[in-house]
């Protein structure tokens, strides 16, 4: 597999760090990524913005170059691409010229996972995931987001290993989807993932997330048959 770049941001703890992203936000973002964190919850608004500064420092810092430097140039499909952008899959300019970095970006448990693959061709679609096992265990899981195949793999799971072995598939599900750019448009249970090209599981020691948290990464360079385009991830 291509190589990807990885990290991880662990969750804001002190109330002081609220203000510190809303200022460094103000700064930093554009418009339209200050209006959707203002349309959301305030703590929601601030993870939000916590999350796009993190993934603008990220990749300014694999670009060598600085991030107040690199304008948002999110790409959707049905929307386009520019500035005035807030969805779809993430992406920057430098200098009104797109840079060659495929991203995407991933929140659970207060956790964020980024993930890059650096001086990528053009057409390289990546999609990454992170889920808590403890947001799995509700009553339908399987059913709602399970392949057959994959509730017969978890048959034989016991009890107190099944919510880690469901947030393993809904992490690639979830990558996949980012990647392909259908996200939940696509019912999960008609997507099997147990066995898919360019779909591989990620651990602490790859991501530096904590170990209770599954993650999954999902990538489709040129040339390799993945899926359907599309818009990604948020």
């Amino acid at each position: 597999m291509t190589h990807c770049e990885m990290r991880a941001v662990p969750p804001f703890l002190l109330p002081g760090e609220a203000a510190a992203v809303r200022k460094d936000a103000e700064r930093l973002l554009g418009g339209v990524e200050l209006a959707r964190a203002k349309a959301m919850a305030a703590a929601a608004g601030t993870a939000f913005l916590a999350g796009r500064l993190a993934q603008r420092d990220f990749a300014a810092s694999l670009l060598s170059v600085s991030a107040a430097d690199l304008a948002t140039a999110y790409g959707c499909p049905r929307c386009g691409t520019g500035p005035d952008l807030g969805h779809g899959r993430p992406g920057y300019t430098y200098r009104g010229a797109p840079v060659p970095l495929a991203l995407s970006l991933s929140r659970a448990g207060g956790w964020t996972l980024l993930t890059a693959v650096p001086d990528a061709a053009p057409g390289t679609r990546l999609g990454t995931d992170i889920e808590d096992p403890a947001r799995t265990g509700f009553d339908g899981f399987d059913g709602l987001a399970l392949a057959p195949a994959e509730r017969l793999a978890l048959r034989g799971v016991t009890a107190d290993l099944l919510p880690a072995a469901r947030a393993r598939l809904w992490a690639r599900k979830e990558a996949w989807l980012k990647m392909t750019g259908e996200g939940l448009s696509r019912m999960p249970s008609s997507l099997g993932v147990l066995e898919r090209p360019g779909l591989s599981d990620l651990g602490p020691a790859e991501t530096g997330l904590p170990a209770h948290l599954a993650a999954a990464v999902a990538l489709s360079c040129p040339g390799q048959d993945a899926g359907n385009g599309g818009s990604g991830s948020s």
